[in-house]
């Protein structure tokens, strides 16, 4: 409700021709899980919602894909569930969730942690954002959407490849107000090493 008042008083539209795009960090589901059921409630088939997780621990993702949900863990395809996006950092998805959003998710992408400092830092740079890693993972979304084959394959099915300057996008974001000062400095110096193409050792 209070994304549909934001989008009001910025005379903002959302309906079938004008539709919504929410790219939504993922840990074990519960948030975007319900921002999904939230949106879907106030939008309907206007919005349209992706779950951003880090390339080591893509649990949702693993969970829709296979269809067993909370039954298999990012570790029995041999990934590390490693990443600085702690707060993502969640080997098996909520059956709960993923039973509940496989009807009403658009799709899910992954995100590497190079790409998470870059975003942090442009969020600083640009938005005057604190923000911690975990927050930064959706920042991909519009590119997964409009700049990949499967992207765009899911423009193309959902009759949206020719509204695509109507679309809105929403990156959502999550905390960093409690991120201690010197680890959110290390993490802006590496973010903007990465976006000058000078990766630094963690």
């Amino acid at each position: 409700m209070r994304l549909r008042n934001q989008l009001n008083i910025n005379n903002i539209r959302v309906d079938e021709d004008n539709p919504l795009f929410v790219y939504l960090p993922c840990g074990v589901g519960g948030a975007p899980g319900g921002i999904n059921f939230g949106l879907k409630h106030v939008f309907g088939d206007a919005a349209h919602c992706f779950y951003a997780e880090p390339v080591a621990a893509p649990c949702m993702t693993l969970g829709l894909a296979t269809g067993r949900h909370a039954g298999i863990s990012v570790y029995d395809i041999g990934l590390t569930n490693k990443t600085i996006a702690d707060g993502l950092a969640v080997p098996k998805p909520s059956s709960f969730v993923g039973k509940t959003v496989q009807g009403i998710v658009s799709g899910t992408f992954t995100v590497d942690d190079n790409d998470l400092y870059k975003h942090l830092y442009a969020a600083s740079k640009y938005e005057k954002l604190k923000i911690e890693p975990s927050a930064a993972a959706g920042f991909d979304g519009p590119g997964f959407v409009l700049g990949t084959d499967v992207g765009r394959q899911y423009l193309r099915k959902a009759g949206l490849h020719r509204k695509i300057k109507s679309i809105t996008h929403v990156l959502w974001t999550t905390g960093g107000r409690y991120l201690p000062d010197a680890e959110y400095k290390k993490c802006l110096s590496l973010g903007k090493a990465f976006a000058d193409r000078r990766p630094q050792k963690l």
